[in-house]
């Protein structure tokens, strides 16, 4: 049985659909403040809080072999507005967690940690042996949470994965779940709400970056790329016993106006384009050198961009349209 928390969100919802299909079976934990019930269409569900002391009861009732931790709050604008909230949800709740798994003697753990680890790079494509120098609540958050599953690693009888992601993007191609935040911040889905007559239109911030068209460039990758990486992780764990550090991107970058541009091309709809002033703490260009995992687990992305903006307009014409 795979402990799976924030399985009701974005990232942890494909995944633990993925682990499904694969034949894992699984719990999901998740107090619903970000996540959606109706979203954990496969395995158990408990409504708790991983920070709670309560957690306890799960890890008593189910016969649980490993943990798979989405959950977190993971906006970098509201971060910087409440760093202690997110200093308190994604690295305290985490230590709770893990206190938890040494009770119960749960020893595998695949953390879902973020690029933004990695803060303003020294040099692009980004590698995990780079400086970790986070510029933001967010990124620090992770930053320290992956320093005491170090210090967890070091105690013994104890290993971790963490997985560094780019920029998750895309939606389940069955359209049984999909990208539903809010407010919602991700560059793609706010393109196609103007795609789709939710908004009059979208927004450029900086068109005078160091780039090929002035805008900023990242690193797009498929969420059921990531939830495969996820699985390859866990087993990773079993097989090897030992802990590691892994990028999670295609290694490719696109620029926003490229990604406008796809969103014109897949959905065949004009919109307006507004050219606005940079927003601060956005670097140039982010994009991950994913030869490591590739190398180590035989993990490679499946999905281009244009298979990544399809399958994200597929579920936003279900949600808005149907």
């Amino acid at each position: 049985m795979i402990l799976v928390t924030g399985g009701a969100g974005y990232i942890g919802a494909h995944t633990n659909k993925a682990l499904n299909q694969a034949g894992y079976e699984t719990v999901v934990v998740d107090n619903l403040s970000k996540g959606y019930e109706n979203f954990v269409k496969w395995g158990h569900f408990e409504n708790y809080d991983f920070g709670s002391k309560d957690l306890r009861e799960v890890f008593e009732k189910y016969d649980i072999d490993g943990v798979l931790h989405f959950g977190a709050f993971s906006s970098v604008a509201e971060s910087v507005e409440l760093p202690q909230k997110y200093f308190k949800n994604n690295y305290k709740n985490t230590i709770n967690l893990l206190q938890i798994m040494r009770e119960f003697g749960v020893n595998k753990f695949i953390l879902s940690s973020t690029a933004a680890v990695y803060g303003n790079p020294e040099k692009v494509p980004i590698t995990e042996d780079q400086e970790l120098k986070p510029i933001n609540p967010y990124g620090h958050s992770k930053f320290i949470t992956e320093k005491a599953l170090e210090r967890e690693a070091a105690k013994g009888d104890f290993n971790y994965v963490a997985l560094r992601y780019f920029n998750a993007a895309g939606c389940d191609f069955d359209c049984e779940i999909g990208e539903l935040h809010e407010p919602e911040t991700h560059l793609i889905p706010l393109v196609l709400d103007a795609a789709i007559g939710r908004r009059d239109s979208i927004s450029i911030f900086g068109t005078d970056y160091n780039t090929p068209d002035g805008t900023c460039i990242r690193d797009y990758i498929h969420v059921n790329d990531l939830a495969k990486a996820h699985i390859d992780a866990y087993e990773y764990l079993c097989n090897e016993n030992e802990s590691n550090v892994f990028n999670l991107g295609n290694g490719k970058g696109f620029s926003v106006k490229e990604v406008i541009d796809m969103v014109k091309k897949v959905t065949g709809k004009e919109f307006a384009v507004k050219l606005d002033e940079r927003r601060e703490g956005d670097p140039d260009i982010l994009i991950a050198d994913a030869t490591k995992i590739k190398d180590k687990l035989g993990w490679t992305p499946q999905y281009d961009l244009e298979t990544i903006v399809e399958s994200a307009w597929n579920w936003h014409k279900k949600i808005y349209q149907d």
